[in-house]
């Protein structure tokens, strides 16, 4: 099957910005291509060592490319992309802004990215290693080490998101939490709160595809169902659903879209703890306040943010 790959040619200021907007639209795959070398702790982090005439000349550019099949309307998509590139250049440089279309093979882009992705170290102890590659030699029996098959789900644990809400996880949860992990992606979230010590975690995720990825991740964890389970299912929609959650959890974690996290927001209350901690992740700067805005409506105190790059996470508590 061939697929039309969408190439915008941009800026690494717009990058984050850009890739969250084609996000929200649903597109397939996004990849980005740039020159910004590895900062020496990002390379410890990642088990890679360069020499310095080995590091990429970062000249500002980037390229941000996106897959559609045939469900997609390609000129309304390439419309939507040269509006939002016109609206972010109002407060940041968005370069070229060159929309170049093309057709891929699955091969293409399904599996090449796999070269990119390599064992990484987060937070001192948690090191995220995808099942294809060995185990970086500096692993100790002290450290957490989760495998990683992303498959056509989201989270291999790089983005910024995800280290927000392993973050605050690492310092909120505590042995023995129940947690729910609203939006599981790959999983990955999940098998981190189940490593850290909790008694039980509920997935939950929208995509069909997404559950699958996960519950073939948990095998090659060796964690069991009684552990962590996955569940398909949108808890803004599904009323059954939301009816059959008990309101039993220490943490809720989601690490999606500010756009879902606002609404979310209305909802989780009733599946938490009068002590629980909310963490919501996946927010970007330019969503901060709706997101600050939605949580204190619902009756949540805010007491904890913390951000990264373009990205914020918050931790809030019932307003009681």
């Amino acid at each position: 099957m061939k697929w039309t790959q969408i190439t915008i040619e941009t800026t690494c200021e717009a990058v984050d910005l850009l890739s969250a907007f084609l996000d929200e639209e649903g597109v397939l795959g996004i990849e980005v291509d740039d020159n910004v070398p590895l900062t020496d702790e990002e390379m410890a982090a990642m088990f890679v060592d360069l020499l310095p005439d080995e590091m990429p000349t970062d000249d500002g550019t980037a390229k941000v490319s996106c897959y559609l099949n045939d469900s997609f309307d390609k000129e309304e998509i390439k419309t939507k992309i040269k509006n939002e590139l016109e609206r972010l250049s109002e407060f940041i440089p968005v370069g070229a802004c060159n929309i170049i279309e093309s057709e891929t093979e699955d091969v293409d882009w399904m599996n090449n990215w796999k070269a990119y992705f390599k064992p990484f170290r987060l937070y001192d102890n948690i090191v995220i290693k995808p099942t294809w590659e060995d185990a970086p030699s500096d692993v100790t029996d002290d450290d957490i080490v989760i495998d990683i098959d992303p498959g056509a789900a989201f989270g291999t644990g790089s983005h910024e998101t995800t280290r927000l809400c392993i973050g605050q996880l690492k310092k909120y949860m505590k042995e023995g939490d129940l947690v729910l992990d609203c939006g599981s992606g790959s999983g990955i979230l999940s098998f981190v709160c189940s490593n850290l010590g909790a008694k039980e975690v509920l997935g939950i995720d929208i995509d069909e595809t997404a559950v699958h990825v996960s519950i073939e991740n948990r095998e090659i964890n060796h964690i069991t169902e009684d552990q962590v389970q996955f569940l398909c299912g949108n808890v803004l929609a599904d009323k059954e659903l939301v009816q059959s959650i008990e309101p039993k959890y220490d943490i809720v974690v989601a690490n999606i879209l500010a756009d879902v996290i606002i609404p979310l927001s209305g909802v989780v209350q009733q599946f938490m703890k009068d002590d629980a901690k909310f963490i919501c992740s996946g927010i970007i700067n330019t969503k901060e306040d709706e997101v600050r805005q939605a949580l204190l409506d619902n009756h949540f105190r805010i007491v904890d943010t913390v951000s990264m790059k373009d990205w914020i996470s918050f931790v809030a508590e019932k307003d009681n």
